[in-house]
């Protein structure tokens, strides 16, 4: 069996320990029954005592009891989509500026393009192909794109 880093072992035990205590609320368990669980189930009477065999114990037994652990939910770093969104929204007005063209005729390719009313209610994917459209218009006028 290898050997973990202290830091690592301490925040395995601290999420069993707290799933241990999400599952007596969720068993709605008082403070002695939980108590006489941990003494017949792993031989202590504090959570704090469980080694990782008795932890294992602990969460088996309450599974058994029926408590029934939530899938942990997916954490991902937060997309940043407003300076993306803002970002292709001032090359499309940038684009319409050189064109001498206004707006309405951004919202009539969106409404074309994507069966959508304003250029503002566009997903960043779909702001992409109307910048694209815009450039590639640009580029057959003579304009940079």
């Amino acid at each position: 069996m290898s050997r973990l880093p202290l830091g690592e072992t301490k925040s395995r035990t601290h999420a069993a320990l707290a799933k241990i205590h999400i599952a007596k609320k969720e068993l709605g368990l008082d403070d002695a029954t939980y108590r006489a669980m941990l003494q017949s189930v792993a031989g202590v009477s504090s959570s704090k005592d469980l080694s990782d065999a008795g932890v294992t114990r602990v969460l088996a037994h309450l599974q058994r009891c029926g408590w029934k652990p939530k899938a942990a939910a997916k954490v991902g770093k937060k997309p940043s989509v407003g300076r993306g969104r803002q970002a292709l929204v001032g090359k499309v007005e940038a684009l319409l500026a050189e064109a001498k063209r206004p707006w309405c005729y951004a919202e009539a390719m969106a409404k074309r393009m994507f069966g959508v009313e304003k250029v503002d209610w566009l997903e960043p994917e779909q702001l992409v192909k109307l910048v694209a459209a815009l450039s590639y218009d640009a580029k057959r006028h003579g304009r940079q794109g």
